[in-house]
């Protein structure tokens, strides 16, 4: 089932439900793959499709929870290795990291429908930023990424496509 942003809807809902549209062609794009094909790096700079799912997670966390001062799970961002959140360590399961995705996408919801958009927080940066400013930017992001999966995906196996067939 394509999922469409509604097409008279109100704001949260058409930025969430367009975020809930990136979030499943990311997701789509690692169905009936191997462990190996997940993990095989595409591009020069060593992008594969369970790093960008890690990387994905841990933006939603960052985005949704550390902005606006709720709980979230240790990050995989090291200021020594501005990679990490993308690269796969070999002792991490592709189980591990689609949970970590799953809880990341569940706080980052249970925040969307717990705020309003003219809710503020504090990015990392030290700047105020509204809910409406952190849906539109993760939408962005997650667009990005699902392109990137696209082709990474067409590169592996020949499947193109932003939503399942049928």
């Amino acid at each position: 089932m394509v999922i469409r942003v509604p097409f008279t809807g109100a704001e949260k809902e058409s930025l969430q439900v367009a975020l809930e549209r990136h979030r499943d062609a990311v997701l789509w794009k690692l169905e009936g793959l191997g462990d190996d094909d997940l993990r095989r790096r595409m591009t020069p700079s060593g992008t594969s499709l369970l790093g960008l799912v890690k990387h994905l997670a841990a933006v939603e966390y960052g985005w949704f929870c550390d902005t606006f001062g709720r709980a979230a799970e240790p990050l995989p961002f090291d200021d020594d290795n501005p990679d990490a959140d993308l690269r796969i360590r070999p002792d991490e399961t592709t189980e591990e990291v689609l949970a970590f995705y799953g809880r990341a996408r569940a706080a980052a919801d249970r925040a969307i429908d717990e705020l309003e958009v003219e809710d503020t927080g504090t990015a990392w940066f030290s700047e105020a930023v509204t809910l409406r400013w952190v849906l539109i930017h993760m939408v962005e992001e997650t667009a990005r990424h699902a392109g990137h999966a696209d082709i990474i995906r067409e590169l592996i196996d020949g499947m193109a496509g932003d939503h399942r067939p049928g």
